[in-house]
């Protein structure tokens, strides 16, 4: 567990520093993903939720979902997304372990381009970040990991939030097919 623990830490740090969760678009969300070349994905076909399944690490407190519980959310979408799969909720003889982790930075900073000095400029982009891993019950291991960065607008209605979150996790499982 210590090892799943590391892992997770070192790609949720690794996610904070990319580009994070509700923008106006799309264009801005950057998904990538990566799995055990020794796990065969396609033979997993059940799964359950890990105890402490969720995170939502806003360090600032600067930041809240409008209105929503994003946990449910986010977990809403990974259901659908494994069982698209063929992968099904079995909480009683499951081969894969599912957690994800959302995380907050309202105070990143980032370097823009300034039209009147034609120069760089450090301002304050909002970031977040969404992790998900599907770890082997046998093992251990984490088998695969995703990993979703956007910019994050502060007054995004959740109708957006909840496009923004699907388009990422959406993205993210395409590689399991």
């Amino acid at each position: 567990m210590r090892k799943l623990t590391t892992l997770l830490m070192a790609v949720y740090i690794i996610s904070l520093s990319g580009c994070a969760l509700f923008n106006k678009d799309v264009k801005d969300i950057q998904v990538d993903v990566v799995t055990d070349p020794k796990a065969n994905m396609s033979g997993y076909k059940t799964y359950s939720w890990l105890g402490a399944a969720e995170i939502l690490n806003d360090p600032s407190k600067n930041w809240q979902p409008p209105k929503m519980d994003i946990g449910q959310d986010v977990k809403f979408l990974i259901d659908r997304e494994l069982n698209k799969q063929g992968i099904h909720s079995n909480n009683k003889n499951p081969e894969l372990a599912v957690a994800f982790f959302i995380g907050v930075d309202m105070a990143a900073q980032q370097l823009k381009d300034d039209p009147e000095t034609q120069g760089d400029v450090l301002e304050n982009i909002p970031q977040g970040g969404l992790v998900v891993a599907l770890i082997n019950i046998k093992t251990g291991f984490v088998v695969w990991v995703g990993v979703a960065t956007a910019d994050i607008a502060e007054d995004a209605s959740k109708e957006l939030v909840r496009s923004r979150l699907d388009y990422a996790v959406s993205e993210m499982f395409k590689s399991l097919k």
